[in-house]
């Protein structure tokens, strides 16, 4: 259970969510090759290639020796890019890509977080240049996810400055620790898949959702809660949950409301009694 609200003469708690079956339900960096297809980054021979490894992601996860394999694929295909064309697709292309693969459930436990008084953090394998307005699209207050080497022509090289995963995700969480002064033992985390178990660790508060086989099997062993999310939304389509102040003031408005009604049909008995 969701605390509801923090108490804020203790040290700040967040809330780090994965991203890639998550919040959303495929992977964010393969669900635009579509884009970078269109937008000439990429052959039709890339696009069927990236299709099918998105297949096989969703339908299995991927474990350690997978992810390695695709991270090299990706770094290999994003060489020669022009990071401001690559921002730019993602812009064009981000509400009717994203936006309707968002989880209900992962956007609700967004909000209630916020509500609760936590930051939420996205920590993601993925790219920054495709998880950071995904993570602005959320609402997220910070985002942490691979970088790629930049070249003095605008274009990546194929290097990765910055790998976002496993172990590493967890240092990550570690160092926004320190430096905003987040109670780590109160803090939550939410991922789909074993290779975030040090993430997951990392917390007091670890989530498996739609976990893979061996993350389910940790779970269950660890007594960790798992959560199911399955329904992908869109956000303006949502019912938006009000955070509890603005409950408390509905409640008072309707409450004033029905008393002033009550007041006006007494005194209209009255007049009529005269």
């Amino acid at each position: 259970m969701l605390s509801l609200v923090e108490n804020h003469s203790l040290p700040r708690t967040a809330a780090f969510f994965d991203l890639d079956k998550t919040v959303i339900a495929k992977s964010s960096t393969l669900t635009f090759s579509k884009s970078f297809y269109q937008g000439g980054l990429i052959n039709r021979r890339t696009a069927l290639r990236t299709a099918y490894v998105q297949f096989v992601f969703l339908a299995g996860g991927a474990d350690h020796d997978q992810m390695e394999r695709m991270r090299k694929q990706l770094s290999a295909m994003c060489r020669g890019w022009n990071v401001e064309q690559v921002k730019e697709l993602v812009a064009e292309t981000l509400h009717d890509l994203i936006d309707p693969i968002i989880y209900d459930e992962a956007a609700s436990l967004i909000e209630e977080h916020h509500t609760a008084g936590r930051d939420v953090v996205i920590v993601s394998t993925s790219g920054a240049e495709v998880v950071e307005p995904i993570g602005e699209l959320l609402g997220a207050d910070r985002v942490v996810a691979t970088r790629m080497v930049v070249g003095d022509d605008g274009c990546f090289t194929g290097e990765v400055e910055y790998y976002a995963y496993g172990p590493t995700k967890a240092e990550a969480i570690r160092e926004l620790a320190d430096s905003e002064g987040y109670d780590l033992a109160r803090c939550y985390a939410y991922s789909d898949s074993a290779t975030d178990l040090p993430m997951l660790e990392a917390v007091g508060h670890p989530h498996a959702v739609n976990p893979d086989r061996t993350l389910r099997r940790e779970a269950l062993s660890r007594g960790w809660p798992i959560l199911d999310f399955h329904r992908p939304v869109r956000l303006k389509q949502r019912l938006p949950v009000p955070p509890r102040p603005a409950l408390l003031a509905m409640a008072a408005i309707g409450a004033a409301a029905a008393t002033a009604g009550l007041v006006w049909y007494a005194s209209r008995r009255r007049v009529s009694a005269v």
